[in-house]
C-alpha cells in the first residue's frame, strides 16, 4: 500500500465499463518536488462514490495500491503491460475522511477485472 498527499486536480464522472465493472478516474497534483506530477488514479466498483465529498482544489491523502496486468492482441503481436493506481481510501489533507471505506486485509481482485474482461482484446 503506498499514499500521497496532494490536491484534486481533476474529477472524472463515474464510468460503466460493463454490466459488473464501474470506475471512476480522478488525477492528483503532488506538488512535493521541483516539478508538480499529476497521478492519474481510478476507484472500482462502490468504491466509486468516495469522491462524491471532495471538491477539485480539495487536499487530499490517497491511499493506493499499484497494479498491473498483461495483454496481448489477438493478433500476436507482442505483449504489453498495464500499470494502474487503485485508490482505496481518499481523506481530505484535514483527517477527514470523504466517505466510509474498509481497508481491505490484503488485496485483491475485488474491484478488479474479472477474468472474462482481463481476456478483452482492448488494452485497457
Amino acid at each position: 500500500m503506498f499514499e500521497l498527499n496532494g490536491i484534486i486536480k481533476v474529477k472524472k464522472d463515474e464510468q460503466k465499463v460493463s454490466d459488473s465493472f464501474k470506475k471512476r478516474e480522478f488525477v492528483v497534483t503532488d506538488n512535493s518536488s521541483n516539478y508538480p506530477q499529476h497521478i492519474l488514479f481510478q476507484l472500482t466498483q462502490e468504491r466509486c462514490r468516495l469522491l462524491d465529498d471532495v471538491n477539485v482544489g480539495d487536499p487530499v491523502k490517497v491511499s493506493f495500491f499499484v497494479r498491473g496486468r498483461e495483454w496481448q492482441g489477438k493478433d500476436g503481436g507482442g505483449v504489453k503491460y498495464f500499470n494502474s493506481l487503485d485508490a482505496w481510501r481518499v481523506e481530505r489533507a484535514n483527517g477527514e475522511r470523504s466517505q466510509q471505506s474498509q481497508e481491505p486485509a490484503a488485496y485483491s481482485n475485488e474491484g478488479g477485472l474479472s477474468n472474462a474482461q482481463e481476456s478483452d482484446d482492448l488494452p485497457f
